[in-house]
Order: structure tokens, then sequence, then C-alpha cells
């Protein structure tokens, strides 16, 4: 079973939904107790950083995602996801992340020609193989949504890289843990192709 953490910031539904189309089980839950029997388990989101770590500490959902990525069950993390792994955040401040992994998360800083949100279609490049990507090609399209990006302090887990500007790391892999800052629910073939490997860690 894939537990998808619900922290009440965005429509959860879809990422439920893709699981499903592609045939795995999978549930929405703030359960600390459905998340420790669950086999994989994928941190999505969108919106502001700050507002889903006050979610997380209510639901005392904190403790147990750090667990369950140091115990080795596959992780996922999409999107916000991504970012709240990291040890900060500098949206609207400065808030502390779930501090899995070392490095911030900052806002780009374009020229007025680049809108802000990123937002849509872009290509994903590879930096290395990755379990999860396994028969999709580098320069694959996914799609973004976002004003932030992560700056990983260990170049080594950044697993693919985007341009809006100047490249971003717009994926990490560490071990069990996997995150995207593109959204693969939202991403037709590529992001199920996607979905579908994550699924299948392991199987």
């Amino acid at each position: 079973m894939i537990a998808i953490v619900d922290h009440q910031i965005c429509n959860l539904r879809s990422v439920e939904k893709a699981f499903e189309r592609l045939g795995f089980r999978a549930v929405v839950t703030d359960d600390a107790a459905v998340l420790a029997d669950a086999e994989k388990i994928v941190l999505p989101g969108v919106g502001a950083f700050e507002d889903a770590m006050i979610q997380l500490r209510r639901r005392k959902l904190v403790e147990p995602l750090r667990e369950a990525i140091q115990q080795g069950r596959p992780f996922l993390g999409i999107c916000l996801g991504l970012q709240l792994l990291f040890e900060r955040s500098y949206e609207h401040g400065q808030h502390e992340g779930l501090g899995v992994l070392r490095g911030e998360v900052v806002p780009f800083d374009l020229p007025s020609r680049w809108k802000v949100p990123h937002m849509g279609w872009n290509q994903l490049e590879f930096d290395r193989e990755v379990p999860i990507l396994k028969g999709l090609a580098s320069g694959s399209y996914f799609y973004f949504v976002h004003s932030y990006f992560v700056v990983p302090q260990d170049p080594g887990i950044v697993a693919g890289r985007a341009d809006y500007g100047a490249p971003f790391c717009a994926m990490v892999w560490s071990g069990n843990l996997y995150a995207t800052q593109f959204h693969p629910e939202k991403s037709q073939a590529n992001g199920l192709r996607l979905l579908r490997n994550f699924a299948e860690l392991g199987v």
C-alpha cells in the first residue's frame, strides 16, 4: 500500500487517482499508524512551506516521516514535498523544514521578462541513471508550478535539472528517497511512467 501524506495544503486526489489509474492501491492519510504500515510513502504539496510544516507538526507527522525515510522505505516528495525535505526555506521569512536533506529553498531571482511562478512544461535533463526514471529519456518534458527551488548542500544527490533563466535542481535521489520539483501526476505519460516505476520499486 502507498500512503499519500495529507497535510491539508493541496488537492491530493490527483496523486491518488494517478496511482489508481496505474492499478496500485494508494490512500490519503494523516494517521501516523497508517504511515508506519505503508510500503511506500508520497509527500506531495502545492502552497506555502510554513503552512505545510505547521500542519505536519499539528498532526504529529514530522517524526513518523523522518523514521520512514531512515527505515529505508521508498519515499517520493513532489513539488512542495521536495522542498519540505530540506533544512530551511526562505519563503516569506525563514522556516525550518524536515531536515532530512541538507540545503535550503530559495526564490527565483530573475529579470522581469521571466514570469514567476515558473509554470508549465519544461525539460528534465538527467544527471544520472535513477530507478524511477527507467524507460524515460533525458530531455523528457514534465509539468512545473513553483516560485522556489532547492539548493542541496551535496551536489551528489541532484538527479535532474531544468532550466528557467538558469539551471536549477529539479530532482533529487538519495538511497530510498526520491523527490521532484515537477508534478508527475500532472505530466501525462511521462509522469505516469515515473509513478509506475516508483510503485514497482522492490517488486
